[in-house]
């Protein structure tokens, strides 16, 4: 396949991609856009959020913000009242949150009932543990990740949008982002819907916390430059971002035994593609993802606006996308 095989075959297989970007050695060797986006237009990338959210921890943590992963949830929050029986909380930790080994009441995401109230963070608490105990069986959840930004803020006194200002998207040269608010239901769904190009934001809840689990906005080229911020240990133009040592122990693999995801291998909310190889990828629905293998010192980023669920965009990247490139 050719360049011109590859851009016919995307109009036709991939339609709701919007920007590309791949990176090799640290150079972008190639760079497209679909669907009337611009380059720097940014695109909502959905679950690929909760790998940024990692990093934000990470940095928290290299700073002595926050403690370490070991640390539990409820320490964070002093003034929380659990309710009467409620024993597990006690016991959940940051890392549980991470590993999606948290255990929560309910089954799925409680969207309404988190992202209705003008505290999402209490919100998501009041789902957090349960009867069943800590299992560490792995639970993809979305919504309550908003504890997440809690804890940040907690930590740090600073918002989510107002920390990653700082500490990540400036040193990376990533245009600064403002929250964003969804004041309705139905402003909510147009968010996440909504195929358009978007700004430099991340949607928050009503205290301006960003949301941990979706909601943050970034250009193809911006997601590639996370990623080969972590192919470079951490290190940006010099200056060191975010420890090795965190991001060994993030992009360490944990297997899913079970359920729908049972087979897969999962570090602190990144994927572990090959975890042989030490393949990884940030992964957000509609296809949006930042994949990166070391060995070759390839990083390849895929913007896309909402779409049906897309789920072969690592196959996309991996038999299509890269084989085309790296050969011109």
């Amino acid at each position: 396949m050719e360049l011109q095989e590859l851009h016919s075959y995307i109009r036709e297989h991939q339609p709701n991609i919007c920007q590309i970007s791949v990176l090799r050695d640290g150079n972008e060797i190639y760079s497209a856009e679909w669907n009337s986006y611009q380059r720097m237009d940014c695109v909502h990338i959905a679950s690929a959020t909760k790998s940024v959210m990692a990093l934000l921890i990470g940095i928290a943590i290299v700073h002595k913000m926050i403690g370490s992963v070991n640390d539990k949830v409820l320490s964070y929050f002093p003034e929380y009242s659990a309710k009467r029986g409620e024993k597990t909380i006690f016991d959940v930790t940051i890392r549980h949150l991470l590993t999606m080994g948290a255990p929560y009441k309910g089954h799925g995401d409680p969207w309404t009932k988190v992202c209705s109230g003008e505290d999402w963070t209490k919100a998501s608490l009041d789902f957090l543990g349960g009867k069943s105990g800590i299992s560490d069986e792995f639970d993809y959840r979305t919504v309550c990740l908003h504890i997440l930004s809690g804890i940040l803020f907690k930590a740090t006194g600073m918002k989510t949008v107002d920390f990653a200002n700082e500490y990540l998207f400036r040193p990376l040269g990533i245009a600064e982002h403002k929250n964003a608010y969804a004041r309705t239901a139905q402003e909510h769904k147009l968010f996440i819907t909504d195929k358009t190009p978007r700004k430099n934001v991340w949607l928050a809840d009503p205290q301006g916390l960003g949301a941990p689990g979706y909601g943050l906005c970034l250009s193809a080229a911006d997601m590639a430059k996370l990623g080969q911020l972590c192919l470079q240990n951490g290190t940006w133009n010099g200056q060191k971002i975010i420890s090795s040592e965190w991001l060994k122990e993030m992009l360490s693999p944990r297997r899913i035994e079970s359920g729908a995801f049972s087979g897969m291998s999962y570090g602190y909310l990144w994927w572990i593609v090959h975890p042989k190889r030490n393949v990884y990828a940030a992964i957000g629905d509609s296809g949006n993802v930042i994949y990166v293998d070391p060995n070759e010192k390839v990083v390849a980023a895929v913007s896309a606006s909402f779409g049906t669920a897309v789920r072969d965009r690592i196959d996309f990247i991996e038999n299509a996308l890269l084989p085309v490139i790296q050969k011109q």
